[in-house]
């Protein structure tokens, strides 16, 4: 069993700093091409693997909020929210995806959009390419990085995947975390669909249940909005 909330071991807040610090692979790629500022932690590429795909679907969740129709229900930052989601966890979309619920309020003015919700919903293709790119070089990544590093090949990183899901705290909350995207990535989209481009909508709507594609094919398919 992993370790509980209130004894968190050394091991997995060193591994949390190390997977941190491979953040989008930048550190383990400059390295490869001769940059060495800061030489990156060898980790095993599962994990790595794992927690580059969270985050890169994390990031592609930012146009999808700053454009969902009902966000002027959650009275709260969503820049705030859409950064408590990419550093900590996805969780804090549950109460979000609870207010959102609520019926409109009619007195209360359209939020002003913040210069963070501008650049990543007017550069949505962008932000879709990026994360789409870092969610597929996160599943190479797993399979056949570092095979220089003795980690073994596919069958030995599978057995080492089941007993990482099955034993380690941190593989929990990025198990729960790609569990609630699965379920939230549709919602959204199909509460959203007329912010796609009116010949694209048809695809958006059927890819929007694959996860992390059904994401890229929104942003790709967003309807060009001055924010």
């Amino acid at each position: 069993m992993g370790d509980p909330v209130w004894a968190i071991s050394s091991d997995t807040v060193n591994s949390l700093v190390g997977l941190s610090l491979n953040f989008f692979f930048i550190l383990p790629f400059t390295n490869v091409v001769g940059i060495r500022l800061i030489d990156a932690p060898v980790l095993h590429p599962m994990s790595e693997g794992l927690f580059n795909f969270v985050i890169g679907w994390t990031f592609m969740f930012a146009p999808l909020l700053f454009t969902d129709q009902k966000r002027d229900r959650y009275k709260g930052s969503l820049d705030v929210l859409w950064g408590l989601q990419m550093f900590l966890t996805n969780t804090f979309l549950i109460p979000y995806m609870a207010i959102r619920m609520n019926n409109a309020d009619d007195d209360s003015a359209p939020i002003k959009s913040s210069k963070l919700s501008s650049v990543m919903t007017n550069g949505a293709p962008f932000v879709g390419l990026i994360g789409g790119g870092v969610c597929l070089v996160s599943i190479i990544w797993a399979l056949f990085g570092r095979m220089d590093a003795n980690f073994g090949g596919i069958v030995y990183r599978w057995e080492y995947l089941v007993d990482y899901l099955g034993s380690e705290r941190l593989a929990y909350a990025f198990i729960w975390d790609i569990c609630l995207y699965t379920i939230f990535q549709p919602w959204l989209i199909g509460d959203n669909l007329h912010n796609v481009q009116q010949n694209k909508v048809a695809v958006v709507k059927y890819l929007r249940y694959v996860p992390v594609v059904g994401l890229m094919a929104y942003l790709f398919c967003l309807e060009h909005k001055e924010v």
